[in-house]
Formats: C-alpha cells, sequence, structure tokens
C-alpha cells in the first residue's frame, strides 16, 4: 500500500509542478489552484507513505522520479532542449534510486 500512496504523491507533486508552469507566475486562476491543490494532495500521501516506507526511499524515489518526470515533461510539452547533461542527469537520478531500492537507504 506504501507504495500505492507514494506512486500518488509523485502523480499529484508532477501535476502541481507542471500547472506552475501554466500559472504564469500565479497569475493565472485555475493553473495557480491546481497548482496549491496537487502540493497539498501530494504532501498528504507522502506522510501516508512514510506510515510504511522508509523515509530515506520513500523520499528519494518521490523527489527522483518527479524530478526525472518533470525533466520529460519540459521536453514534451515545453519544447526543452535534450543535451547530454540532461540525460545524464536523468540516469544519474533514476540509478541513484535504483540503488537506495537496492537496500541503501536501510
Amino acid at each position: 500500500m506504501g507504495y500505492l500512496t507514494l506512486a500518488g504523491a509523485i502523480a499529484a507533486e508532477v501535476a502541481a509542478t507542471t500547472a506552475m508552469k501554466y500559472s504564469e507566475g500565479f497569475s493565472r486562476l485555475w493553473p495557480s489552484l491546481v497548482t496549491a491543490v496537487g502540493y497539498v494532495v501530494s504532501f498528504v500521501l507522502l506522510a501516508q507513505t512514510l506510515k510504511s516506507v522508509g523515509i530515506g526511499t520513500a523520499y528519494a524515489v518521490w523527489s527522483g522520479v518527479g524530478t526525472a518526470s518533470i525533466a520529460v515533461i519540459g521536453l514534451v510539452l515545453f519544447g526543452e532542449a535534450l543535451t547530454l547533461t540532461k540525460v545524464a542527469g536523468i540516469l544519474l537520478i533514476v540509478g541513484g534510486v535504483v540503488v537506495l531500492n537496492l537496500g541503501g537507504a536501510h
């Protein structure tokens, strides 16, 4: 159950961060509201996750998968450039999350 709530927390955080881009500096109402609600939902679900998943693992997965997802969304939705540095950074993030899940975050 912990990883299911963690997945929800990640999805809410990614949606909130994407909406923030559309909010144009919080000058547009609906994207601003989606941002606020998305972050509240994300933190509530992350807090629930911490009841059954270790904090190191949960936070690493939440922040790592969220960061990598936002990087991909930036490429796909906002036309950001794909550079070797970005690819290397995303691979390092994913690698770090994998290593922590293999036992480094106990």
